[in-house]
């Protein structure tokens, strides 16, 4: 019986990053007495007896209870509350479940590493926990963004809002939705593609496929694409410093 059980809380997560990610790190690191499952739940109320589980080390959190899981947990650091989603949860000396959010620092980790300029305006494509840890990272780096939805309100604009000088000027756009994720690859957030040009830097949270619809069409325009990979590994690789601390 494996003695350090870890593992991903989410729904419909057979496509997982982390499961595979984790297996092959104790692979490489010969640690053998660990293992990482997935807890595919239909309903966050599930998370109930994980949380309760004693023999789990550590959790990772996705879509779509990165911001649900907050009540149901002891504690939440203080980085996490600001951002008001947790993606990563750690079980302390006395068995409290904590909530920690490792998305912004893989975020930010990656964005920086595939720049040699930082621009000063980005669109945010979507509303969810990944968008708010993307916007916790844009605040702390000096980057003024604006959110989009398909809906209206009073802190982000809606896509039919986006226009030519909104792509001119804020030219990092970043997709936090999961639109264009396998098996679903030709959604598409609903911009004016149009309007792009090589000056923008399209940035997609998803890194399954590899090359989503909404960087492909980035890429025809000329522009520097980013996916979702160097973030997810970032982010897990704090998720690990977390529980080993």
């Amino acid at each position: 019986m494996n003695k350090y059980i870890y593992g991903l809380i989410g729904k419909n997560i057979n496509y997982s990053f982390s499961k595979k990610y984790f297996l092959e790190k104790f692979s490489k690191s010969q640690l053998n007495n660990s293992t990482y499952k997935n807890f595919d739940i239909e309903c966050i109320d599930l998370v109930r007896p994980i949380l309760k589980n004693k023999n789990i080390c550590g959790l990772n959190v996705t879509i779509p209870y990165k911001k649900k899981i907050i009540p149901y947990l002891d504690k939440i650091s203080n980085k996490a509350k600001k951002i008001g989603a947790v993606n990563t949860v750690f079980f302390d000396k006395k068995g409290n479940s904590v909530g920690y959010n490792t998305d912004s620092h893989g975020f930010q980790k990656a964005l920086i590493e595939k720049l040699n300029e930082i621009p000063k305006y980005a669109l945010i494509l979507g509303t969810g926990g990944a968008s708010q840890a993307v916007s916790y990272s844009l605040q702390k780096m000096g980057i003024q963004f604006k959110v989009v939805s398909r809906n209206t309100g009073k802190n982000f604009i809606n896509y039919n809002d986006i226009n030519k000088d909104i792509i001119e000027t804020y030219r990092l756009i970043i997709n936090t939705t999961p639109l264009g994720t396998y098996p679903k690859i030709n959604d598409i957030p609903p911009l004016p593609y149009h309007l792009i040009n090589k000056s923008n830097i399209l940035y997609d949270l998803i890194y399954n496929p590899k090359e989503t619809l909404f960087l492909k069409n980035g890429k025809d325009r000329g522009c520097i694409t980013i996916n979702g990979y160097k973030m997810l590994v970032y982010q897990a690789e704090k998720s690990w410093q977390i529980w080993n601390k």
